[in-house]
């Protein structure tokens, strides 16, 4: 029971940091975006790139031990879902499209691949 209150935690606080990340670099990735280029999709182009860095980024520094592939993937596609949750709230309403479904793939290979990145510079 120890080892999955440790893996929920592991993954819900890189789940979290990574949403928090995805508020944060995109409020201000939003006003040098418009600022500078005004195209959608050089806004569109700075999301994916936000997400991607943030879906690798926290499973590589808050996951451990063994089967980190799997906690990395989880904490990947939890991180794309409370972002589009936050962003739906803050924004009023949900888009989902075939775009968001790659973005789920992505963000969730990308956690797993940060994650198993992480367990081997660490060497656990």
């Amino acid at each position: 029971m120890e080892n999955f209150a440790r893996t929920c935690r592991e993954v819900a606080f890189a789940a979290l940091f990574c949403t928090l990340f995805y508020l944060v670099a995109t409020a201000f990735a939003a006003i040098a975006v418009r600022a500078y280029a005004p195209a959608d999709g050089a806004v569109l182009a700075v999301n994916w790139v936000i997400k991607c860095a943030g879906a690798f980024l926290f499973p590589l520094l808050f996951v451990h031990r063994s089967r980190a592939f799997f906690k990395g993937v989880a904490a990947g596609l939890l991180a794309s879902l409370l972002a589009m949750l936050l962003f739906a709230a803050i924004g009023g309403g949900f888009r989902l499209n075939a775009l968001y479904l790659v973005e789920l793939l992505v963000c969730g290979a990308l956690g797993g691949l940060g994650a198993l990145v992480g367990v081997k510079l660490r060497k656990e």
